[in-house]
């Protein structure tokens, strides 16, 4: 047995059994023994910010690391905005970096680079193995690290010689530590602030917002009357009818302080307290308001369903019925021309149950979260670090992870075009995911924010950086060239049309929105 092997078995022991790969030169031998070992699924992503982005999907979904299969430095260096993303969602993976046999590093050959001080920065755990007898304790370190509460991105550098030398066989993975325990202080803390009287929030973040977690949020606030909100983007929450009303933080800076401003005590719940995505001028960048009392309760690494259920206990909400959202999905679908209201109620009515939305829509879908709060039960994964290309590709990792849910895709046609080779893997695997492409020809985020940061209206020069015109983007053509089955909208009318399509589709179907 080599060390290839030896690393491929430790991480089944690990149950990381899907490599989400873009291999070169160096990693031949670890592709040779995924050929030879049985139980792991491997996926090939045409770039490697695709390979990155899937396995930031497939922990959300899967709740369990998945493995990359990265090229030297560059491979490595290509997939790092979506390890970004990963690391901002607390996501746990495994990157397996091929590097050149120790011997010839020395002689600086044209792939040669820093591999470890390319990793350091979207990694909480980075090694380099040094003997195949080793590489499998290796491996086992870097499972254990990816496993750890809530999630962390362990990088494992695998020399060629390492992978091709003989190894004594694989290491078994030791259990992860378990969520650490809330104090009783950080509990009496907490129930204070929430029946005091005062103006309270619960301010969930991370696995606060699913599963019972969610469930023990919903009975405190129908107990205390305190309001819920997340933060602006989740790893993953669940949401729709019979669900309790978390409202996510607003983007602008304007509206989540008007949703803030009456808040007198913040109760943080897995989350961060809340600031500005970006600094503008004449406006704050801590969005709490004046006066307000800020309380952590519980970080997003600690056990959050205990201290919201100790949290429960103590306000005597254990029996109390959690609030719900109405459904509020019906038959009736929107007709006439694309407005974001009007498109807000047509996903409304149609997210099928138990769905996966990944949402990269940026600025339209800013307007989809509230307006989607009564429809069918369903998943909604937002992009965390704001490092765009994520949705495409995140989408294939929730794919593979639950196949039998019907995963969509919301995406801006200048997101999508970073990982648009997503759409290959996609129609390769078949798999059952449809895709909206907002298509506004433009960043038009960025056109908002150059009036929102006081820069002015824009010139020849900014308009030209920030439209995607001439020659305008085809979706429908490129997703054919890929071999994805697409349509065009550019009505509601034609939206429900292309949108059925697509829910009733078994593959990948993308549809281009005109807006």
């Amino acid at each position: 047995m080599n060390g290839a092997e030896s690393l491929v078995r430790t991480l089944l022991n690990g149950d990381v059994n899907v490599c989400f790969a873009n291999p070169g030169t160096s990693e031949m031998h670890f592709v040779a023994a995924l050929d030879r070992v049985e139980g792991v699924r491997c996926i090939l992503g045409l770039f490697e910010g695709v390979v990155t982005g899937a396995a930031d999907g497939y922990y959300r979904v899967a709740g369990k690391p998945a493995a990359t299969l990265l090229h030297l430095g560059p491979g490595l260096g290509n997939g790092l905005a979506n390890l970004h993303n990963a690391k901002k969602a607390r996501t746990g993976m495994v990157n397996v970096v091929g590097e050149h046999a120790g011997y010839h590093i020395q002689y600086d050959a044209p792939l040669t680079a820093d591999i470890e001080g390319v990793a350091r920065p979207m990694s909480n755990w980075v090694k380099t193995s040094h003997s195949s007898k080793t590489i499998a304790a290796d491996g086992a370190l870097a499972v254990q690290a990816a496993r750890t509460a809530p999630g962390q991105i362990a990088t494992l550098i695998l020399p060629a010689d390492t992978a091709w030398g003989e190894a004594d066989g694989p290491a078994q993975v030791a259990e992860p530590a378990p969520r650490a325990a809330v104090s009783k202080q950080a509990i009496a803390d907490g129930v204070r602030a929430l029946k005091n009287g005062k103006s309270s929030m619960l301010f969930l973040g991370n696995a606060a917002v699913r599963g019972k977690a969610l469930e023990w949020a919903g009975r405190i606030a129908a107990k205390t009357g305190c309001a819920l909100m997340s933060e602006s983007g989740n790893a993953r929450i669940e949401r729709g009818a019979g669900r309790p009303p978390v409202r996510q933080l607003p983007f602008v800076v304007d509206n989540a302080l008007a949703v803030m401003k009456d808040t007198r005590q913040l109760v943080l719940v897995g989350s961060k307290s809340p600031v500005s995505f970006f600094a503008y001028p004449g406006k704050p960048s801590v969005l709490v308001p004046e006066g307000c009392e800020v309380i952590k309760v519980a970080g997003a690494e600690d056990d959050l369903e205990g201290a919201l259920e100790a949290l429960a206990g103590e306000l005597g909400a254990r029996d109390i019925a959690p609030l719900q959202n109405a459904a509020t999905y019906s038959q009736a679908l929107p007709t006439g021309n694309i407005t974001l209201d009007g498109l807000g109620a047509l996903f409304n009515a149609m997210i099928p149950e138990n769905a996966i939305v990944m949402d990269e829509a940026i600025t339209s879908g800013r307007a989809f979260s509230a307006a989607t709060m009564g429809a069918r039960p369903h998943d909604w994964c937002s992009i965390m670090g704001g490092a765009i290309g994520w949705g495409l590709a995140a989408s294939v990792g929730a794919a593979i992870a639950a196949p039998d849910r019907k995963v969509i895709a919301l995406e801006g046609d200048g997101s999508a075009m970073y990982t648009q080779q997503a759409l290959w893997t996609m129609a390769r695997e078949n798999l059952d995911i449809t895709i909206v492409i907002f298509a506004n020809r433009a960043y038009k985020i960025l056109i908002n924010e150059l009036a929102n940061v006081g820069a002015g209206t824009p010139g020849r020069n900014a308009t030209d950086m920030l439209t995607l015109d001439r020659p305008g983007l085809d979706w429908v053509s490129i997703a054919k060239g890929y071999g994805v089955e697409a349509g065009l909208a550019t009505t509601l009318d034609e939206l429900a049309v292309q949108f059925k399509r697509g829910l009733n589709h078994s593959g990948p179907y993308l549809v281009e929105l005109v807006m």
